[in-house]
């Protein structure tokens, strides 16, 4: 769709920076992507936590099934509409972190190029690409909602890692094994490349 050539942004008078102040932290977008049943939502959620509960962080969680149930409801599976689903996403969280807030993302964004201009479109400096490694045999055999059972049946079409490819990170922040670490060593990982970044000053740090 060609853009409209008769607008023009507006500069607000509070830019980021200024916003990063008043939260008393940088902010940054967690991109946490993995295969269907790898942990990403599991482990945003926990990171979240410890994040809202030992260092007052103001965030915000981004899942790919409450999207599609609200903003992207009207987009399929094929990667099309993947990719559109993701670009969404993708200024969405943008806008977020323009707010000051630390966003964490949990979908699956099967396609590097996607995830890519993400990264591009939201900035190197904020943009932490966390790949969830889990083996698709580890993946199937948890099947927490029944999808691969159903895409191996034939009853769900274009299914990331069964009939639709996944393209993993060749070079992501953060590399987390879901089959081999703990949910809380794996929040601790994402705690400590925080602090290591400085996204986390521990100025507002309020337990362990």
């Amino acid at each position: 769709m060609k853009k409209n050539q008769n607008i023009t942004p507006y500069l607000p008078a509070i830019d980021q920076a200024v916003r990063r102040l008043t939260k008393g932290h940088s902010s940054a977008v967690l991109w946490f992507t993995g295969l269907s049943g790898s942990g990403k939502s599991t482990i945003a959620n926990s990171v979240e936590k410890k994040l809202v509960e030992s260092y007052c962080a103001h965030t915000y969680l981004l899942d790919g099934d409450n999207i599609r149930n609200g903003i992207n409801s009207d987009l399929g599976f094929s990667l099309s509409d993947r990719s559109e689903n993701i670009r969404r996403v993708g200024e969405i969280a943008k806008l977020m972190a323009d707010a000051g807030l630390i966003v964490l993302t949990a979908f699956i964004s099967p396609l590097r190029v996607d995830r890519d201009q993400c990264r591009a479109l939201i900035g190197t400096d904020t943009f932490l690409e966390i790949f969830i490694d889990c083996p698709l045999e580890d993946c199937t055999a948890r099947d927490p909602k029944g999808l691969y059972a159903k895409a191996q049946a034939g009853e769900i079409l274009e299914f990331t890692g069964v009939s639709s490819p996944y393209e993993a990170p060749t070079r992501p922040d953060l590399i987390l094994k879901t089959n081999q670490q703990t949910i809380e060593a794996c929040t601790l990982n994402v705690i400590e490349i925080l602090t290591e970044r400085g996204i986390l000053t521990g100025k507002h740090k309020v337990n362990g």
